[in-house]
């Protein structure tokens, strides 16, 4: 430096002409002394702190780690290389990083993204062992020397202590340490220590990356600890928390570069601060003097309201299942259903009124029970699921072997179903369902009616399902099909002709006219039929009514189409068929249209439609132009039923599933 600023600013000669008084003159040498004096001092300075904030380069290595640099160093290393924070050890030829009283190996350090990959000594070598030290993810993630980014998706694998065997798959016995009197187990799931199984204690958990499976194996779980975990380092980052400031990305690429966000308060900052805070004070007192005279009693009014109106729906139910207990089903506490559904582990479906979980009963046999979660589920639609079915064994109808009343937590248990619904197969890709011959089909359509045959005819009161379509439809383990879901389905005496409905029920695309206009005449038992009629259509077409897909435009409502192929005497285009099959689908078709006739007194009854499905083609004739005619009044109607959006949208009470999706 001494060099520099001789050469710089020719010192000697500055001296000499100092001395010989050429330069300056007698009166000024004292100020001229003292600047030349400050200006060598601060050069000086500026030197000295300049080589202390440029970072010493050094680079070292230990094992098959190389290249050991900054911000990096050994303990072995000179001082002023790397930076002390960063501190590693070398020990049998093996790069160890302590951290947060732990030990871990140094696997591999990444310049370039900054990040550092470390395992737990204990979890190196060999397929078993428990963690060196504990170390959870925040306790990781707080740590201001790695506040670098991190891509590498990131889980706890927590070690748990259980004075018996548990059975759980989200746990996996570590066999090193398990025995007669205690079983460790580890696990990934993440469950907090308050959630832990009742005879187990939490031991210690280590980050490890995610596998991305579920349920992994104990090979599997052994594999990712063994891996380690990843650091991300960032000593800009580390500088800008230690100054109380905020360090986010300042880039989506690698390597990241970061920017600190001061947190200082401007001036005006902090007098708009001082203002806000003495509004916030003065609406907090506002609000407390509120708290404790006005929110108190309009909560108490609120918990009173809602207290009166759960009692009246659960002692509504109540007394009816205690009127009728004479001949209900069984009934299951809550508790039971919790054990036969081994605590709703096998989820079968969920639908609008809460999931259906596979169960099985003491004698082996399977079960689907519906647990009711949702509120607009009211005590009615219980009462009729449970009255319905309760009394009714036939084939053709899904029976209900138990439900379960306690307080809001309901339960409806059935016969389970292990071919699903009807909807599921005929209008199912390729590949994801039953793909039925025509005698099937056949087979199962006259199953159907039979079995609304026994609802309408074969009980005391004529019950109207009011929701009958191929998803409420379900099949057992031999095809055979049973009417389902009766959350909607009415009463009335066998002597009437008609049936009195305040609301609209059903799903659009099955809804008869009748129940969306009283144009269209009564609501009776023939709002099922016409139900069945376009389910009868949906199963010959193989497909949905209406389908906006459709390559010919002609074909995007399949009854209009099909009416026009039967009258002009054309074929349905039925690819490799035989001749019998050709009459079957005639037979369904044809038997469709009479169902969905506009006119309720032009439909047959049920009873016929059963005799119709059992008789011979040659008995059939056409039947009228349906609704699809060029009437302003008919055409309205099929745009109900044509809607296109065709979801399985429900009015009034409509469960969206029963259990029909067991697949």
């Amino acid at each position: 430096m001494w060099d520099f600023l001789y050469d710089y600013f020719d010192l000697e000669h500055i001296f000499q002409s100092w001395r010989e008084g050429t330069m300056w003159r007698e009166e000024s040498s004292n100020f001229s002394t003292f600047f030349l004096f400050s200006l060598l001092s601060f050069l000086f300075v500026t030197e000295t702190q300049a080589r202390n904030l440029q970072p010493v380069i050094c680079s070292s290595s230990c094992g098959d780690i190389k290249n050991i640099s900054y911000p990096f160093r050994l303990k072995s290393d000179p001082a002023g290389c790397g930076d002390p924070d960063y501190e590693l050890s070398c020990q049998s030829n093996k790069t160890i990083m302590e951290f947060h009283s732990g030990k871990y190996y140094v696997e591999k350090i990444s310049y370039s993204e900054q990040i550092i990959r470390i395992v737990d000594v204990n979890l190196a070598s060999g397929s078993c062992g428990l963690p060196y030290k504990s170390l959870s993810v925040d306790v990781m993630l707080n740590d201001i020397r790695y506040g670098g980014q991190v891509d590498t998706p990131m889980k706890t694998a927590s070690f748990v202590n259980c004075s018996r065997n548990i059975s759980d798959r989200h746990y996996r016995k570590v066999p090193c340490f398990s025995g007669d009197q205690s079983v460790v187990y580890v696990s990934t799931a993440g469950y907090a220590i308050s959630l832990l199984p009742e005879p187990c204690f939490f031991i210690s958990m280590v980050p490890t990356l995610d596998s991305g499976v579920d349920y992994p194996s104990y090979e599997t779980t052994w594999n990712l600890l063994k891996s380690g975990f990843d650091l991300g380092w960032s000593v800009q980052c580390r500088d800008c928390f230690a100054a109380g400031d905020l360090c986010f990305p300042s880039t989506n690429s690698k390597p990241y570069t970061y920017n600190c966000y001061k947190t200082g308060y401007s001036f005006i900052t902090s007098i708009l601060s001082i203002i806000f805070s003495s509004l916030v004070t003065f609406l907090l007192a506002v609000g407390l003097i509120s708290r404790f005279i006005f929110i108190p009693i309009v909560l108490i009014v609120f918990l009173i309201h809602k207290y009166r109106a759960t009692r009246k729906t659960v002692n509504n139910v109540e007394e009816f299942l205690h009127k009728q207990q004479s001949w209900m089903p069984k009934r299951f506490s809550y508790i039971e259903i919790i054990a036969i559904t081994n605590h709703f582990r096998d989820k079968l479906g969920q639908g609008g009124f809460g999931s259906v979980y596979k169960g099985q009963l003491s004698d082996g046999s399977s079960i689907a029970v519906k647990v009711l979660e949702n509120s607009s589920f009211t005590g009615e639609e219980f009462i009729n699921e449970v009255s319905t079915i309760g009394r009714i064994h036939h084939v053709n109808v899904v029976r209900l072997l138990g439900f379960c009343s306690e307080g809001s937590k309901r339960s409806l248990v059935y016969e389970y179903m292990p071919n699903g619904s009807l909807d599921r197969h005929i209008f199912s890709k390729k590949g994801t369902g039953e793909s039925f011959s025509w005698e099937k089909l056949h087979e199962i359509a006259l199953g159907t009616a039979r079995g609304i045959e026994y609802l309408h005819n074969g009980c005391d009161m004529c019950i109207l399902h009011f929701d009958i379509k191929p998803h409420n439809i379900l099949l057992d383990c031999n095809f055979i099909p049973k009417v389902a879901d009766f959350g909607l389905a009415k009463f009335y005496p066998k002597e009437k002709d008609f049936v009195c409905v305040s609301a609209l029920r059903g799903t659009i695309g099955y809804i008869a006219p009748e129940l969306t206009s009283k144009n269209f005449g009564a609501v009776s038992c023939k709002s099922d039929v016409y139900s069945f009629g376009m389910l009868l259509l949906e199963m010959a077409g193989g497909r949905r009514n209406s389908y906006a897909k459709a390559t010919c435009s002609s074909k995007a409502y399949f009854p209009s189409w099909v009416y026009d192929q039967l009258t002009n005497g054309e074929d349905l285009e039925l690819p490799d068929v035989s001749e019998i099959e050709v009459v079957i689908a005639r037979k369904l078709c044809i038997i469709g249209l009479w169902c969905i006739q506009v006119k309720a007194a032009h439909r047959p009854s049920i009873t016929k439609v059963v005799e119709m499905l059992e008789g011979s083609i040659d008995d059939l004739q056409m039947p009228p132009t349906p609704f699809f005619s060029s009437s302003p009044q008919h055409n309205s109607i099929r745009e109900i039923q044509s809607d296109s959006s065709t979801e399985w949208l429900r009015s009034e009470s409509i469960e969206e599933c029963s259990y029909s999706h067991q697949s």
